[in-house]
């Protein structure tokens, strides 16, 4: 019990850190979760010239990696709209990288892309020092790759599916958003991660072991990021999606207004655009009270839980 009383309050240096003036650069203590995105210009790294955006100036900085397709593609074009310049990512689908750029710039952004491959940790997670150094700087964060159980049942997957998995889906998070964290700690101007996470952060499904048990990972990581990153003005938080039409789900080209789910309260499965809102919500300033939580946007899928109990 003394331990978790002490986890509260954390060491003393850490309590005069909060206590410290909150004035510019980071010798000085940090500053506070909006500040990022109330100054006026922005601190361009070293070897960095920062990306210019269509009539808007030198522009924030975001990372979405799994962004060559589904919510990653829709988050990389929304933070563009909303005045980004966007880091995307491959794993395989070096196309499908360059269809999002040409998104971002026809949203009016700047972008870059690179090979990420979670597989081939740590080292792959130098991407995102990679990415924040050819644009300027790194404001925000979204932990978007992923992949599911090839195998599914419990009693059939092998260790090796198991480990693929909590590496791409779990460590590899990790590693990104540990190296974005000590980015956004030195520059001292707070920001933003988000980790994709599911609605299976919260609820199991059959024959997904290895990706709900990452998820639900993932989703605990996030409060503990929160918790210590809060001080240096860095809000942590997750969106879990329900079935959105995307790859994923193989159906990515799929209207979902055309989709019948009558098991789901809402009666369709989502779009990839409607998570990436919640993401640009959860990048932006709006959010600058909000950290530590999952916002899980499932059609209501969790609610069927209430109608299960009752039938």
């Amino acid at each position: 019990m003394d331990a978790l009383r002490r986890g509260k309050t954390g060491s003393p240096e850490r309590r005069a850190l909060r206590h410290a003036p909150r004035t510019a650069g980071p010798e000085h203590g940090p500053k506070g979760a909006g500040a990022a995105f109330r100054a006026c210009g922005r601190r361009v790294s070293p070897g960095g010239q920062g990306h210019k955006q269509k009539g808007r100036g030198v522009a924030k900085v975001a990372i979405v990696t799994g962004s060559d397709s589904g919510i990653g593609r829709e988050a990389a074009r929304t933070l563009a709209r909303d005045g980004f310049a966007v880091g995307v990512t491959y794993r395989s689908d070096e196309a499908g990288a360059k269809e999002t750029l040409r998104l971002i710039e026809e949203a009016g952004g700047s972008g870059e892309v690179r090979h990420l491959d979670l597989s081939e940790l740590p080292g792959a997670a130098d991407v995102v020092d990679d990415l924040a150094e050819s644009l300027g700087g790194l404001d925000v964060l979204v932990n978007n790759a992923g992949m599911g159980d090839p195998t599914g049942d419990f009693l059939k997957l092998p260790f090796e599916e198991w480990k693929a998995v909590i590496d791409v889906n779990l460590s590899g998070a990790f590693l990104c958003a540990q190296r974005a964290a000590k980015r956004m700690v030195e520059a001292g101007n707070g920001g933003r991660i988000i980790n994709v996470t599911s609605v299976h952060e919260h609820i199991p499904k059959v024959g997904a072991a290895a990706y709900c048990s990452s998820k639900g990972g993932l989703g605990l990581l996030t409060k503990v990021m929160a918790l210590e990153l809060a001080g240096y003005g860095i809000t942590v938080n997750a969106v879990g999606p329900g079935e959105i039409s995307t790859p994923m789900n193989d159906a990515e080209d799929v209207d979902p207004e055309t989709q019948e789910r009558p098991n789901l309260p809402l009666g369709r499965p989502g779009h990839a655009r409607e998570i990436a809102e919640w993401i640009s919500f959860l990048a932006s300033e709006k959010s600058s009270y909000a950290t530590g939580s999952s916002f899980v946007v499932d059609g209501g899928l969790m609610l069927t839980a209430a109608e299960l109990s009752t039938s």
